[in-house]
Parts: C-alpha cells; structure tokens; sequence
C-alpha cells in the first residue's frame, strides 16, 4: 500500500510539475518574444524624433532571469545578457552558451533593416530548469521514505518474531522440567523393582532424551557456548538414536569414514538437534520407508555436511520458503523444524544451511556450511 501511495503521489507530482514547467515554458517564450519586439521597435526608433522609448527600455530590463544571446546572420556574438563570465572566459562561456541555446528553443529573428537581421538565442531560466528536476527528487525522496518504514517495519516483525521465539522456548522448557523431574523418580522406583534392566535402561534413555531437549529450548534466545567438538561423532550419535526410534525400513548411510573427526566450534546439544529435525522431516517425506544418506565433505576453512533422502521432494515453488514459520507439508505440527534448523546453524554458528536441490518424487538435499574456526 506504501509503494502504491508513493508511485501514485509521485506519477501525480510528475505529471503537474511537467504541465507547470511546459506553462512556464510558455511564458518565458512569450517575455522573449515580447523583449526581442521591444528591442527591435528600440533599434528602428528615430532617436531624434523625442518619441518615449522608456517603456521600451523597460521591457528590455526587467528580464533578469533569462539567459539570452543576440548574434548576427554569420553567428557573429553582438550581446549577451544574464550571463556569467569574465573577459578572461568570455569568449569560451558565450560559445558553450550558445550551442545550449540552439539546442534548447528555436531561436527569434529580429529584423533591424530591410537588410540586416539578428537572432535573439535564449535557453530556460536557472528556475525552470530547477523544476524540471523536483519530480525525479521528489522521487528519491519517497523512496528513501518507503525504504525507511520497510527497514523499520522488518527490523519490528523480527524482534516480534525473537521475542515470539524466546518466549515459546523458556515456557516450554519450563512446562517439561515438572514432568521430567517425575519421570526421573518413576525411573529410580522401578530400579527397585524386578524389571528387565534392558527396558530401564530404555526409560532412561528416553528420559535423558526429553532433557536435552529441555535444554535446548531453554538456551533459545540466549547466545550458546561453543566448544571445540567432533561434529562427526555428534552426527553419529544424533542417528544413533534416530535409528532406534524410527522404521526398520528407513536406512541411514554415513558416508564418511568411521574414525574421521572434525573438530569445530560447536554447541553439539543444539546441532544435533538440526540434524534430528533435516532427518525426522526426511522420514516423513519417504513415507517412513527409504534411504537417508548423510555425507561430510572437509575444505580449506570450512565443513560441509549434505543430508539427503529418497522422499517424494518438495515442488520449486517451495524453495524459497521451506525455511519460514510455519512451513510444512504435512497435515501435523506446526512447520518450525527447519527455522529452528536454520536458526541455530546462521544464527548461533555463523554458518548457512539451505535446499540444495530437490526433485519430485526423486529426493532432497539440504546442505549445511559450518566454520572451521
């Protein structure tokens, strides 16, 4: 609504100050006309007749705005008037006048004698030309006034967003700690039981699980400690655990050596929380049944870590948006995985996650770029 307010007032402001300058044109050609007249009845007036040629000279005299040449039938320069120049640049300024002028209006003969003709040349008022300029600084200024109130409202939506963020975040963190904390003592009474310890030990697991998650919600808004970590070990054991709570026909392939390590300014708690949510997204895309393969690739200052599945892909018309609030294509949840995602990798690593490529029904690929330093 604010760009077409501005293009409307602008296209208004244009078109009236190109009627005011075409009016103002207009009436400087008229002044012109009327001084080269004047000055034409001035030079054929008998001086000796005691006629009053004073209104005549008046005429002459009020144009004080109006730059103006007279020159002879040969080009000849005769006078000049409202013109700046010394006697040092005379001649140079008067010619690079005059060429303006030619270009400018056509010029107003004046007929001294039946035999001798001179023309007035003259191009627009130091005012005019001004205007002419208004609309286009007009212009500028409304857009340096759209892009002002863009700038704020931007900088406004994503401290709403943050505060959206943080807020959401440390009220679940809070609202899971009750729960944990019962679970944790429901654990510790069945250890007292006669219960298969495999099964406990699962509950635990879980338990653990839940408060990690807990703590990574709680340190949403405020700025992460990181540590040099093995990212390849983090990845390893973010699957490791998927791989326990997903469908025996979803198949992980790590295509990086077993022993490699990369060690990188990491906060592993929140990575391998981006790697969870790239992976669990995948498995809804193949339908729980396909292949997830992720690859790490090590370069001068960086690493690159590609997460690939074999899901029906995401449409083109998509890829510009997979990474906003409340994106998904799926009938639950509420489309934050991969903001979180995208949050945690540019925000807190100093990093850059996005779709590197997708086909339908072929796949997808999600590249993340990681700082070695």
């Amino acid at each position: 609504m604010l760009l077409l307010l501005a293009v409307t007032i602008g296209i208004g402001s244009f078109l009236y100050t190109n009627w005011l300058v075409k009016k103002m044109a207009n009436e400087e050609r008229k002044n012109v006309e009327l001084w080269a007249e004047a000055t034409q009845k001035l030079i054929n007036t008998d001086i000796s007749s005691n006629q009053d040629i004073t209104f005549l000279v008046d005429i002459i005299n009020r144009n004080t705005t109006i730059p103006i040449i007279t020159t002879d039938g040969q080009d000849n320069i005769l006078d000049a008037k409202n013109i700046n120049y010394t006697e040092e640049n005379k001649d140079r300024i008067l010619l690079r006048e005059l060429k303006k002028m030619k270009e400018e209006n056509p010029r107003i003969t004046i007929s001294v004698s039946a035999t001798e003709t001179q023309y007035l040349h003259y191009r627009d008022s130091v005012l005019l030309e001004n205007l002419k300029y208004y609309p286009l600084i007009q212009f500028a200024v409304i857009f340096l006034f759209i892009l002002v109130a863009y700038l704020a409202f931007s900088s406004s939506r994503n401290a709403e967003q943050n505060q959206v963020w943080v807020g959401m975040s440390k009220e679940t963190a809070h609202q899971l700690g009750t729960p944990i904390s019962s679970l944790m003592a429901w654990v510790e009474l069945l250890k007292m039981q006669n219960i298969d310890e495999t099964l406990i030990r699962e509950f635990e697991k879980d338990t653990q699980r839940l408060e990690k998650i807990t703590e990574r919600f709680s340190k949403i808004g405020s700025i992460p400690e990181l540590v040099k970590t093995d990212v390849a070990e983090t990845i390893r054991s973010t699957v490791s655990y998927l791989k326990t709570r997903s469908s025996l026909k979803v198949k992980y392939i790590l295509d990086f050596e077993e022993q490699v390590k990369y060690e990188i300014p990491l906060n592993a708690s929140l990575f391998s929380w981006v790697i969870e949510n790239l992976c669990k997204n995948a498995i809804d895309a193949m339908n729980n049944m396909g292949t997830i393969q992720i690859s790490l690739v090590e370069k001068v200052d960086q690493i690159l870590i590609d997460v690939s599945d074999t899901g029906k892909g995401i449409s083109k018309s998509y890829h510009k948006t997979v990474f906003q609030p409340g994106f998904t294509t799926k009938k639950r949840g509420w489309g934050l995985g991969l903001s979180l995602a995208k949050r945690i990798v540019e925000n807190y690593h100093k990093g850059k996650i996005f779709l590197k490529q997708s086909e339908i029904n072929k796949g997808t690929t999600f590249r993340i770029i990681l700082q070695k330093e």
